[in-house]
C-alpha cells in the first residue's frame, strides 16, 4: 500500500511538472511579453514574373539583399506568372514573398475581379510599393492604329487570361466605350504579345510592366512600333472609378524611334508577404531592403524608383505589422 501512495505521489508531481514546464516555454514567441510570433522558416522564396519583365530582376535583387543581410535565413527569386499566380501562391502558402500589382493585391484580399470565385485572401500582407507598372499599348505602326479608338476592328492581344494586364486592358477600354466585341481579342502574355506582334499575327497589344520593358525593346530594335497615348478626359474618368491609376509620362527615347512623350496610366507594383510571418524577421527585412537600395537600382531601371519616401504611396493592402515597425521608426 505504501509503495501504491508514493507511486501516485510520483505521477502527480511529473504531470505537474510538465503543465509547469509548457507554461514557461512560449515556443516561437516573444520571451519578454509571452505573446506568440509567427514563423520563421530559414529558407524563404520570392515570387517574381516573366525573364523578360522587371519582377524578375528586381525579385532576385531582393533575394539577394534579404539572403546577404538578415542573419539565418537564405532566399530565393522563383520565375512566374506574375501577380495573379503570386497572389494565388502566397495565400496558399507556397511562397513567403510576392511582386505583384497593387490592384490585383486589393482584389485577390476582397475576393473581386477574377477572384470573385474564391475566398478573400486575408492573409495577404503589403511591405511597400515599389514603382509604377505602366499600361503600354504597343501597335504596329502600319497597322493604321494612331489612337486607343482605332484598336476598334483591330486583333488586339489583352493579356493572359485573368490576369492583371487583361483587367487593365478591359479598364482602360471601357472607358473609351469600347469592349472586347469591337475587335478581336486574344489573351496573350506580354512575351507572347510582343512575339506575335513582330510576326504580324496581331495588330496591337497591352502591355503592364514598369518601363523600359525588355520584350518591347527587344520587339522595337526588330519592328516598327507606336506607343498610343490616352487623352486626359479618358484618364480623369478611369482613375475616378479605379482610385489605384495614377497618371504617367512614357519619357521620350525609351524606346527606339519613340521620340516625344506619351501620356499614359499606371499601378503600383509592390511586394507582399504572408502575414504568418514573424514581426521581427519582416521588420529586419524592411530594413535590409530600404538600407540597400542601391543593389535594386543597380538590377533595373525600376529599381531606381524604390524609395523609403514613396513606400506606401498605393498601398492597397494592411501594412504587415513588422514593415509598418520600420516605417514607425523611420
Amino acid at each position: 500500500m505504501k509503495k501504491s501512495k508514493i507511486f501516485v505521489v510520483l505521477l502527480i508531481s511529473v504531470f505537474v511538472l510538465s503543465l509547469f514546464m509548457v507554461g514557461c516555454g512560449n515556443g516561437n514567441g516573444d520571451e519578454e511579453n509571452g505573446e506568440p510570433g509567427g514563423e520563421r522558416p530559414e529558407r524563404l522564396a520570392v515570387a517574381t514574373g516573366g525573364t523578360t519583365g522587371v519582377y524578375y530582376p528586381l525579385g532576385g535583387g531582393i533575394a539577394n539583399i534579404i539572403s546577404e543581410n538578415v542573419d539565418g535565413v537564405t532566399a530565393n527569386a522563383e520565375s512566374t506568372g506574375a501577380s495573379v499566380e503570386n497572389v494565388n501562391l502566397l495565400s496558399d502558402g507556397d511562397v513567403d514573398f510576392a511582386m505583384v500589382q497593387n490592384d490585383i493585391a486589393y482584389y485577390a484580399f476582397n475576393g473581386e475581379e477574377m477572384f470573385d470565385d474564391q475566398d478573400p485572401m486575408e492573409n495577404l500582407r503589403g511591405i511597400a510599393t515599389l514603382y509604377p507598372e505602366t499600361i503600354q499599348i504597343v501597335a504596329d505602326a502600319n497597322a493604321g492604329i494612331n489612337s486607343i479608338e482605332d484598336l476598334v476592328g483591330k486583333r488586339v492581344a489583352v493579356g493572359a487570361p485573368g490576369s492583371g494586364t487583361e483587367a487593365n486592358a478591359r479598364q482602360i477600354l471601357a472607358a473609351h466605350g469600347i469592349s472586347y466585341d469591337d475587335f478581336t481579342a486574344d489573351f496573350l502574355s506580354f512575351g507572347e504579345a510582343a512575339d506575335n506582334l513582330r510576326d504580324g499575327n496581331v495588330d496591337a497589344a497591352f502591355v503592364t510592366a514598369g518601363t523600359p520593358t525588355a520584350a518591347i525593346t527587344d520587339l522595337s530594335t526588330q519592328h516598327n512600333v507606336i506607343l498610343l497615348s490616352m487623352d486626359q478626359d479618358k484618364i480623369d474618368a478611369l482613375i475616378a472609378d479605379y482610385p489605384y491609376y495614377a497618371q504617367v509620362e512614357i519619357a521620350g527615347g525609351t524606346y527606339r524611334n519613340q521620340d516625344d512623350d506619351v501620356t499614359a496610366v499606371a499601378v503600383m507594383a509592390m511586394l507582399a508577404v504572408r502575414a504568418e510571418l514573424d514581426d521581427d524577421l519582416i521588420y529586419d527585412i524592411t530594413e535590409a531592403i530600404f538600407t540597400n537600395l542601391n543593389v535594386l537600382a543597380n538590377q533595373h531601371a525600376r529599381g531606381g524608383d524604390v524609395t523609403l519616401e514613396g513606400a506606401l504611396d498605393g498601398m492597397s493592402l494592411e501594412v504587415h505589422p513588422g514593415a509598418q515597425r520600420y516605417f514607425d521608426e523611420q
